[in-house]
């Protein structure tokens, strides 16, 4: 789990602390050069061993100007360096206490989560997922094994530093409770058992699955994932498209970029909407809102592309719509 950030009072305290060190033993080395005649490291180690009450004996002042310089520097210096370096152990430790009450805390909030979404694995595609889920503003709980990818993430909420394929992790990043889970691991055996153990806690859970090979595909929806996403046949297929059929390339790259301000949107018909047994012609889609209805898929499965305008809506269809965000925001608040 990542440090908590200090306050800016407790670093003001730290770079204090590291200046007042720096400045004794900075002094204490100089006058020990100067009135010793020491040498610039027998000098340092000499105020060194002095301001931590050391004290070996085995270099002394001699000359008189040299043990009064000694005097000084043990009244202002011990104090100095002491002091200093209580205030980097306290330092320390605050940041532990911090820690461990975060950690509670986040321990305590994720217990209270419900239809979020778990990453499992915070790499490349991982990355990527998140900060998708951070731009639609949805929470989610991240899990991933490896430390240093976690301090790669931008402060997420909700952390869960542990094996995904472990059953007690996923329990405790609530896959129970969870709408959908991403796995984005880069071995497709690990994948495939993070699809199978999910599956078997929270049947009602969207899992979409990455596969690194071709092969692992039909292994993954055997599993239990509900879709599986293979970011090289995605990738070469969106060359290839680049390569053939540019327009088509660089609109599809405007819609992803939202350079165009479109986007896609699925929308559920719930049994209470207005919608219901209205046909396409008669919403408010198009002349007012400004959307297309790009596809219909029905409750058990069907999908209906680019519907005539007499459909009618029924319940519990899905409807994949594109256009302005304006637009869609306007009819999701209805």
């Amino acid at each position: 789990m990542l440090l908590p950030k200090l306050s800016i009072q407790l670093k003001k305290r730290l770079i204090l602390a590291h200046v007042a060190i720096a400045v004794v033993l900075s002094g204490g080395t100089i006058g020990f050069y100067f009135i010793e005649g020491l040498s610039w490291f027998e000098s340092l180690y000499f105020a060194t061993a002095t301001v931590t009450t050391v004290g070996y004996g085995d270099i002394v002042p001699v000359t008189r100007a040299g043990k009064l310089f000694t005097v000084w520097l043990m009244l202002i210096g011990v104090g100095t360096v002491l002091y200093a370096l209580s205030l980097l152990a306290q330092s320390f430790i605050q940041a532990e206490i911090l820690n461990a009450l975060g950690i509670r805390r986040r321990n305590r909030e994720m217990e209270k989560l419900s239809n979020h979404y778990i990453i499992c694995g915070a790499g490349r595609v991982g990355r990527r997922v998140i900060k998708s889920l951070e731009s639609d503003k949805l929470t989610y709980v991240v899990m991933e094994i490896d430390p240093k990818k976690i301090e790669m993430l931008n402060d997420p909420a909700f952390v869960v530093e542990g094996d995904a394929t472990i059953d007690k992790n996923l329990k405790r990043a609530g896959v129970e409770k969870a709408t959908g889970l991403a796995a984005c691991l880069s071995d497709d055996a690990q994948n495939v058992y993070v699809a199978l153990t999910a599956r078997d806690m929270n049947s009602n859970l969207h899992i979409v699955a990455r596969a690194v090979e071709d092969e692992a595909e039909p292994k993954l929806i055997r599993a239990g994932a509900n879709r599986v996403v293979s970011p090289t046949i995605m990738g070469s297929l969106g060359m290839a498209r680049s390569l053939t059929r540019p327009a088509i390339a660089d609109f599809m790259d405007s819609i992803v970029a939202e350079n165009l301000d479109l986007v896609f949107e699925e929308i559920k018909i719930s049994h209470n909407s207005p919608y219901i047994g209205v046909p396409l012609r008669d919403t408010n889609f198009s002349h007012e809102l400004n959307l297309l209805i790009v596809a219909i898929r029905r409750l058990d499965g069907e999908m209906i592309f680019n519907p005539q305008s007499s459909l009618k809506i029924l319940d519990g269809d899905l409807l994949i719509v594109i256009g302005k965000a304006e637009g869609l925001k306007e009819l999701l608040g209805q």
